[in-house]
């Protein structure tokens, strides 16, 4: 997970145009589609609107020259986390339907039913839509440039300095546990050992969390002092810096969100 972590943020550094467009623009893009495929009502149209948004979606990463693997790999990373909820729906009744058609029964009583499973593809089209534009947006920006633009576009100072907080010192822990982690297997220790005994495993990894619950605790002394000294205090804010618009990432920005809009429009008025 700590590779991943260095590996999303190495990918954003990348020089294509997708890469180089203003944050505020990619962070509006997402938000629109996501917003337009989980807005749309319930029915077999989002099958569509799936298929236009996803289209939209390879156009965007092949710009961005970033290879379909890193994508895939983040994709099979977090579907687990959104695979389980929907792959139960087949099994229940949803409020959609009031007749509902036995497709298959398994041991238990268990029934599998057609309108859920209809249900539950529905879900898995919004997820992956949902999920993909995410992973373009975090693969593309960095951290430091989505912070500002969200504050560039109204986020509470509040949030962007404990946003921009997190972002400076995560690499710093991701660091820590790094060298912990290494250390434990210059020792010759594995987690996943079955030769080792349980007890002994979980004691180990008790006293890693709390050597960097530790670290965590005495980092963050440390450097909430060091603010004070450099003038923090309850009007302090991250300073954002004005940043206008190029007149092509305009065009670029109005012709993507007429086409999201419009895309949707016209899904949602088919009969």
């Amino acid at each position: 997970m700590i590779d991943d972590l260095y590996s999303i943020e190495k990918s954003a550094y990348g020089k294509s145009v997708v890469h180089r467009l203003d944050a505020r623009i990619k962070l509006l893009i997402a938000l629109a589609a996501i917003v337009a495929v989980v807005a749309l009502p319930y029915s077999t149209k989002v099958y569509k609107l799936g298929a236009v948004l996803f289209a939209l979606f390879i156009v965007l990463w092949a710009a961005s020259r970033l290879p379909p693997t890193v994508y895939l790999r983040r994709l099979l990373f977090i579907l687990p986390f959104g695979i389980f909820l929907i792959m139960f729906q087949v099994f229940v009744k949803n409020p959609y339907y009031d007749v509902y058609h036995t497709i298959a029964t398994l041991p238990f009583g268990i029934e599998v039913y057609a309108e859920s499973v209809r249900f539950a593809s529905i879900l898995l089209v919004k997820f992956l839509v949902s999920i993909s534009f995410i992973i373009l947006l975090s693969s593309t920006t960095r951290m430091q440039d989505m912070i500002e633009a969200a504050g560039r576009l109204g986020l509470p100072r509040e949030f962007t300095l404990t946003l921009g907080m997190m972002v400076r010192y995560i690499f710093v822990f991701a660091d820590i546990f790094g060298k912990i982690r290494t250390a434990m297997e210059t020792r010759c220790f594995d987690p996943f050992d079955h030769n080792l005994s349980y007890r002994y495993r979980l004691r180990q990894l008790g006293y890693t969390v709390g050597t960097i619950f530790i670290r965590s605790y005495e980092q963050g002394e440390r450097t909430y002092t060091s603010m004070l000294c450099r003038g923090y205090g309850a009007d302090a804010g991250l300073y954002i810096r004005k940043k206008s618009l190029r007149p092509g990432e305009l065009v670029f920005f109005v012709a993507t969100l007429a086409f999201i809009v419009l895309s949707t429009i016209f899904v949602y008025l088919q009969p």
